[in-house]
């Protein structure tokens, strides 16, 4: 698929749009509609007089009444209104959603925006959340890749009497810092002669690369290293070599945005909470590692997913790939479910495009 078709979304398979008749279906996705770019609840009389509908105020109640009890639209409070529920948004993303293309003007700004100009990965993926975020008005999110840079130089700093910053600099030019626990009494020779030695093994090759070799000779004791230098060697071999280096990193860009359409208390709880999720990312992490599964975007809803206080939010994200197709990290944005969702699905998934072709660009 080229950059200017209509995206694909992956979404579960509908399984209410035919249970539809066609009148429903037309009261549904226009009281949808108009609810996605009002925020208000919708009437039979306001949706009467919006046009291209020749159903009476009455009749128009009637079908409400029937969308309400299959669980597709809610009465707020004791309006007589209707909104759509969290199952009827899922089911008109599904079903009814007319996602379009971005015009000629809208891809040559991001294409723009993001010009890699010999900017590091990073720096774009940055510019990226922060684009998506002012496009969109909501949170903008990137899961960055697990780093596998080959090495440059590795070097250890003494911190403290028993605590040392590991630096390793990759050819790419990141600079990653970790701090391990240090035996008592280390002189600041041996701290040298250890950096010395994983940068003799590890310049070129990548951490996964060289650190069962490294290892594997520190157990024989073949290392021409006294033991504190091998011990330093092996903490700091094992603290890039946890699960902590294997955690995706997650840029999140305009959080502030999400305080704009929040008026009630119990919305900014919620809020309160979210940036709480967020700020421990983890979680969201683990959401946006779903959209992975595929080459589509993916559109997730509320309660759908295990975070409380997204319950009200809605994430819109897809996957980007490296120069051999495969799939290193996820874009997308995060806000409230009442998103203009047929204009952000083809901006993520541009985006998502143009950052997977940077990147081949840099092979």
């Amino acid at each position: 698929m080229n950059e200017r078709q209509v995206p694909h979304i992956k979404t579960p398979a509908s399984t209410q749009i035919g249970e539809l008749s066609e009148r429903s279906r037309d009261i549904f996705r226009r009281i949808v509609e108009a609810y996605l770019e009002t925020g208000e609840p919708i009437g039979s009389r306001t949706l009467s007089q919006r046009g291209g509908i020749t159903l009476s105020p009455a009749s128009i109640r009637n079908v409400m009444s029937d969308l309400e009890h299959a669980g597709l639209l809610d009465a707020p409070h004791t309006s007589a209104g209707r909104i759509p529920t969290q199952m009827g948004l899922r089911l008109f993303v599904d079903g009814l959603l007319e996602v379009g293309n971005l015009a000629d003007d809208e891809r040559k700004g991001i294409d723009a925006q993001l010009a890699a100009g010999g900017r590091k990965l990073d720096d774009v993926l940055m510019q990226a959340s922060a684009m998506l975020s002012g496009l969109s008005q909501c949170a903008g999110l990137v899961v960055t890749p697990k780093r596998d840079a080959a090495l440059k130089h590795v070097e250890f700093v003494p911190l403290a009497p028993q605590r040392a910053l590991v630096i390793m600099v990759n050819e790419d030019g990141t600079v990653e810092n970790r701090v391990i626990e240090t035996p008592m009494g280390v002189p600041p020779s041996t701290f040298i002669e250890a950096g010395n030695f994983l940068s003799a093994r590890m310049r070129g090759h990548t951490l996964e690369e060289a650190r069962s070799e490294i290892l594997a000779e520190l157990t024989a004791q073949k290392a021409e290293l006294n033991q504190l230098a091998a011990k330093l060697v092996a903490e700091g071999l094992a603290e890039w070599g946890g699960p902590q280096s294997q955690t995706p990193s997650l840029i999140v860009r305009g959080q502030s945005r999400l305080l704009e359409d929040v008026a009630a208390t119990e919305g900014l709880e919620r809020i309160r909470q979210l940036f709480d999720d967020i700020e421990r990312k983890n979680d969201l992490i683990q959401l946006l590692e779903l959209a992975k599964q595929g080459d589509g975007v993916r559109i997730f809803i509320g309660s759908e997913n295990k975070l409380y206080s997204l319950s009200g939010s809605s994430v819109i994200a897809a996957p980007y790939s490296d120069h051999t197709r495969r799939v290193v990290g996820v874009i997308g944005v995060i806000g409230p479910t009442r998103l203009n969702y047929a204009r952000i699905v083809p901006m993520v998934d541009y985006t998502a495009r143009v950052i997977s072709r940077l990147i081949s660009q840099q092979k």
